[in-house]
């Protein structure tokens, strides 16, 4: 059946987010350099980046801007090991070297500079990027630090109004810098006197580090010390002029970080807070990523193996409310070529099964790495499917170039060569490291001998499957697909039956990859020369005859 788009509001997610505002935008996003930094980091950043795009498209002036939290402290231990742990723990990760064999100024400039932010020019990203370290030292950051000094006791009610947390009459809302061993995650500020405020580096503040004991006084200003999370967060919306920045849905929950800081935002910066787009996490096995506990393909890594489209296609195929699952270990990644090759060709007009989602042309133009691409050509361009090419890709002395040409009907022009390279990298590199042991293929050279177990029923299939395919020389995976199933629908023969048979007869094991793919990977000649002698009957045994 032709595919037809689903009954969901047909405006696309960021098309229908642009529309709800008016006049020039500033759309921020940013990061804490914990660790080395997940794919699921990414799904932020595309995000914001296709917001931008929507507003450009509607002819509103925009700007992207991504920051860096680096005066945040180091509060994991991923990536620190040994005396490391206790020197650097509770430092801002400004200060803190950068791991051994990199000539990166620190951690932050690290994990973030080097490896992540390296990231967003291949997906077609582009921000405006800030250190947080460079703002606080600047003395940009200062207005806000004494406007939340000077207003302490409205952001005490704040979090008792909001989020039920009672804070000690002389709690302030920032962290400074140990004057004695550097540490910004250990210490406890109070007392500010319009100039300075007293501070104790505390042993037992937090689990994760241990402070050295020192008091004393300090001025908070120049990058001495920083604004606690959710004055911090505020603040920069003042200091940017941001005015549509999401977050994922932890910091989004009902009386939670969010809620904190647009209300800090009102009452204490007097500024209306930025438009908010919660989004939902991307999960490995149903689990979140994280960056400081090294859980989940790392964003360099992805980027390097897939191609940018499948990726940005990965984060904008659906709502932002949608939680992603993504296991490059299971059928994830064949699964996201699948959708995309589907998408794209129903924006090249091409007939496609199954339901559409909202938008799919809005999709796939977000999903290009070139803004000014024109969608219908893209679309139109020859991909080989990823199933397909895994299978291709395990036969030796596949023509990779002639087989594609061949199943597209004329050659492939540089353009899709360059797809079919970058896919066939991928391909491997899946195959190599990540695919299930179905996708996994080595087709006998003999008739296995596992082949006796097929029963009757199954070998008149295969004989039918040989005739038919005889008829109508299927080329294609998907149309060997399609004549396997309608073989079976033909004799009556159960779908189950029918593949068990096929891999039997190839694999010599009762299950494989997609047989259609695995059919079309395979010569012709040989794939209808075994299906007869795997058709053929054992010959029976000779009945003893009596003397």
């Amino acid at each position: 059946m032709p595919a037809k788009v689903g009954d969901e509001d047909p405006t696309f997610w960021a098309d229908a987010i642009a529309a709800q505002v008016e006049g020039p935008q500033v759309v921020n996003d940013s990061k804490t350099p914990s660790g080395t930094v997940h794919v699921g980091s990414l799904r932020g950043v595309v995000l914001h980046d296709a917001i931008r795009r929507a507003l450009h498209d509607r002819g509103t002036e925009a700007r992207f801007l991504y920051g860096v939290d680096d005066m945040d402290p180091m509060d994991a231990q991923a990536h620190l090991s040994g005396d490391a742990v206790a020197e650097w723990m509770g430092v801002p990760l400004f200060r803190v070297p950068a791991p051994e064999g990199s000539d990166a100024a620190s951690y932050a400039r690290h994990f973030v500079g080097r490896l992540f932010l390296s990231t967003f020019a291949p997906l077609g990203v582009a921000p405006e990027t800030y250190w947080m370290s460079e703002c606080y030292a600047d003395g940009r950051m200062d207005p806000y630090i004494r406007l939340t000094l000077d207003r302490a006791d409205r952001v005490r009610a704040i979090y008792l109004e909001v989020s039920r947390v009672a804070k000690a009459n002389d709690w302030l809302a920032i962290s400074v810098i140990c004057q004695t061993c550097g540490r910004i995650g250990t210490t406890l500020a109070t007392d500010w006197d319009g100039q300075t405020v007293a501070y104790v580096c505390r042993a037992d503040l937090v689990e994760w580090a241990v402070g050295c004991g020192a008091s004393g006084r300090v001025s908070p200003f120049g990058g001495r010390a920083k604004l606690k999370w959710n004055a911090d967060w505020a603040a920069k919306w003042s200091l940017l002029g941001v005015t549509i920045e999401g977050c994922g849905k932890d910091l989004a929950t009902a009386g939670g970080s969010r809620d904190r800081s647009d209300a800090i935002a009102r009452e204490v910066f007097q500024r209306e807070p930025p438009l908010d787009i919660p989004y939902e996490f991307l999960t490995i096995g149903g689990r979140k990523m994280s960056t400081s506990r090294g859980l989940g393909a790392t964003a360099h890594q992805m980027t390097e193996l897939m191609p940018p489209e499948l990726l940005r296609f990965l984060f904008l195929r659906h709502k932002p409310r949608r939680a992603l699952e993504f296991d490059p270990a299971g059928d994830a990644i064949p699964g996201l070529f699948d959708e995309f090759d589907r998408i794209a060709s129903a924006t090249a007009g091409q007939p496609v099964r199954g339901e559409l989602p909202p938008a799919p042309e809005r999709i796939f133009r977000m999903s290009l790495v070139q803004e000014d691409a024109d969608p219908a050509t893209e679309g139109a361009r020859f991909r080989p499917p990823f199933r397909h090419l895994t299978l291709l890709v395990q036969v030796p002395g596949t023509d990779m170039e002639a087989r594609f040409s061949a199943e597209k009907g004329e050659p492939l022009d540089a353009l899709e060569d360059d797809i079919l390279a970058r896919r066939t990298v991928v391909a491997r590199a899946w195959l190599d490291g990540f695919a299930p042991d179905r996708y996994l293929v080595a087709v006998r050279a003999a008739l296995p001998v596992e082949a006796a177990d097929l029963d009757a029923g199954q070998r008149a299939y295969l004989s039918a499957l040989a005739d038919a395919a005889q008829a109508e020389r299927p080329a294609a995976g998907d149309v060997w697909q399609d004549l396997i199933f309608r073989t079976a629908q033909s004799l009556g023969t159960a779908s189950g039956d029918a593949f068990t048979a096929l891999y039997l007869a190839f694999l010599g094991r009762p299950n494989g990859p997609r047989a259609g793919w695995l059919l079309a990977s395979l010569d012709a000649a040989f794939v209808g020369a075994r299906l007869r002698e795997a058709a053929a009957p054992t010959a029976a045994p000779v009945p003893a005859t009596a003397g």
